[in-house]
């Protein structure tokens, strides 16, 4: 549903008259809650929930003649994956509605899952125990050199990559798997900074300001005079769809899922190691 800003200001205001409190503290710089804001805002996740639970209900009934799938994803997935597999889908069961959630690390999108904002997420495995999973993947690291570098051989050395500043994502959940595996396996390597997009990652690695280590998807499209070298030892994350185990889904939920799992991963563009 999409409110206007007023509408908004209007219902929280009748809100306020009705419980006889004040929610926000309003100010200069915005409005935060009131300690009985966050309070009552608990119990309004909880009846939101509620409605989600009461919808999910009545889309048993409507098989797949309608309804609605919400998923969760990260960027690279959902760019270069989901789509493709969102048309498979919607050439079948034309009547029912798919969107995309983007969110940043898979801690987020599990907990998308776990509040019921999602009902099938994209994720790493292996996941907590609560999700049922499916592998989908698996994407390769990738380490990327500017147009003009040079090594010392036919395959990239620890040493090779250690004669450029590294410009790599922020060590955020989703990144600890590459930080853990270059403490663990490499020797100190120079990080020139964190960058929090891939595409600017990329534009710095053309102008010659570092090398770069992106996952596959993550890295795609990938300027054609980048040097495109595998890690000296390889590393891959494993991506896969996760829902809640004890959770009640949807007919048109289970055929998405058959969808995902049958995609041809041959449709996805491959990238030739130059």
């Amino acid at each position: 549903m999409q409110l206007s800003q007023p509408a908004i200001s209007h219902a929280i205001a009748t809100l306020e008259a009705e419980l006889g409190v004040p929610l926000f503290s309003r100010g200069r710089h915005g409005a935060v809650l009131t300690p009985a804001g966050e309070r009552v805002l608990g119990h309004a996740r909880q009846a939101l929930h509620s409605l989600e639970q009461m919808q999910q209900e009545a889309d048993l009934y409507k098989g797949l003649q309608g309804g609605r799938i919400r998923l969760a994803s990260f960027r690279s997935v959902a760019t270069h994956l989901l789509p493709k597999v969102m048309v498979q889908f919607r050439d079948r069961y034309p009547a029912v509605s798919v969107t995309i959630l983007e969110r940043p690390d898979y801690l987020d999108i599990e907990q998308c899952i776990r509040e019921g904002r999602a009902e099938i997420g994209i994720t790493y495995l292996p996941t907590g125990e609560e999700f049922e999973a499916w592998e989908l993947l698996r994407d390769e690291y990738l380490v990327l050199l500017p147009p003009k570098a040079t090594i010392n051989g036919t395959r990239l050395t620890w040493n090779d990559l250690a004669a450029y500043p590294l410009v790599m994502l922020p060590c955020l959940p989703c990144g600890r798997i590459l930080y853990q595996h270059l403490k663990t396996l490499a020797p100190p390597l120079p990080f020139a900074s964190d960058i929090q997009e891939d595409s600017t990652i990329l534009g710095m690695v053309m102008q010659g300001l570092g090398a770069a280590i992106l996952p596959k998807l993550a890295a795609e499209p990938i300027p054609e005079l980048l040097q495109i070298h595998p890690l000296p030892a390889p590393l891959e994350r494993v991506i896969g769809a996760a829902v809640l185990s004890d959770a009640l889904h949807t007919p048109a939920v289970y055929a998405f899922l058959d969808v995902l799992k049958q995609f041809d991963l041959k449709q996805l563009a491959t990238i030739p190691s130059r």
